[in-house]
């Protein structure tokens, strides 16, 4: 989704910082800023850390862009892009990790499910093992062809639970009443499935900046992020507490996010020390890789 929202990030930067009692109260210092050099990743959607080249971040980038995932130092240069071959990129708009049917392996999950227009009768989730290295070529990608139970709706936020290995989705559109959708384990890839939805979030805010553009969960899956284009809000989950309860009790805790261009991607970091926040660049000059550690 390409459009000028900063001015209006100023208007609402300030106007969520709630805290709710019992919410845990895990710090994060201020960012490690890492610029990017512009015309490397100018469109970034979703970003994840990668386990099998440490040090490194796979992006990806939405409607526009070919087929690929880029590798991304922590260090701000491009270290490459790897195609994923026989698949369009209609809109991508998430990327996560998380395991899958084979044990030990550790998978993407790219999210297709951009839908500005809100008419796409069915939108697409790739699931593929994180590469080794950019020279071998991907081989293995499942999809899944889903649909909403009440219409067609815009998403940009997905992650996978490392428990169930569910995958949720949350829509975009509705900061007033953000629905959450979940693809239970083990995901169809031969028939369209209809995801199951599970109601309704807490509001975000008002307007545009308060569209959700990003989530993630930690690698043990206790600590779940849901950012949208003007904060980033965090969740501890208790022990035995669903996905669907920790995130619909109520809007979690803001923490810390310096404001980007039209920020969409974020991901906690593989040991869950902290997280990574990363933008488009829209109509600004450059973009920063952000890198926010627990305290």
């Amino acid at each position: 989704m390409r459009i000028l929202i900063f001015g209006l990030f100023l208007l609402t930067a300030s106007a969520c910082k709630l805290t709710l009692p019992g919410v845990d109260q895990v710090e994060f210092v201020e960012p490690v800023i890492t610029p990017i050099a512009p015309g490397l990743i100018d469109e970034a959607s979703g970003i994840v850390d990668s386990r099998s080249q440490p040090g490194n971040l796979w992006v990806e980038q939405d409607s526009g862009n070919p087929a690929e995932l880029a590798l991304l130092g922590y260090d701000g240069k491009l270290k490459g892009k790897i195609a994923v071959p026989n698949f369009l990129n209609t809109d991508w708009e998430e990327l996560a990790n998380g395991p899958g049917p084979q044990a030990g392996v550790n998978y993407l999950y790219i999210g297709d499910i951009g839908d500005n227009n809100a008419n796409r009768g069915l939108v697409q989730i790739y699931r593929l093992p994180e590469p080794a290295n950019l020279q071998t070529p991907i081989t293995q990608v499942d999809r899944f062809n889903f649909r909403y139970p009440d219409g067609p709706r815009d998403a940009e936020a997905m992650f996978v639970d490392p428990a169930t290995k569910d995958i949720y989705i949350i829509s975009k559109r509705e900061p007033n009443n953000t629905r959450l959708y979940r693809l239970a384990y083990p995901q169809n890839r031969d028939e369209v499935t209809v995801a199951e939805a599970l109601g309704e979030m807490p509001s975000f805010g008002q307007g545009l900046p308060a569209y959700v553009t990003g989530a993630a969960i930690s690698p043990d899956g206790s600590e779940l992020i849901v950012r949208t284009y003007s904060n980033i809000f965090y969740w501890k989950r208790k022990d035995g507490q669903s996905i669907a309860d920790a995130l619909q009790k109520g809007t979690g805790r803001t923490i810390p996010y310096r404001l980007e261009p039209q920020g969409e991607a974020v991901c906690f970091n593989k040991e869950g020390r902290g997280y990574f926040t990363l933008s488009e660049r829209g109509t600004a000059a450059s973009v920063n890789l952000y890198y926010y550690a627990k305290k």
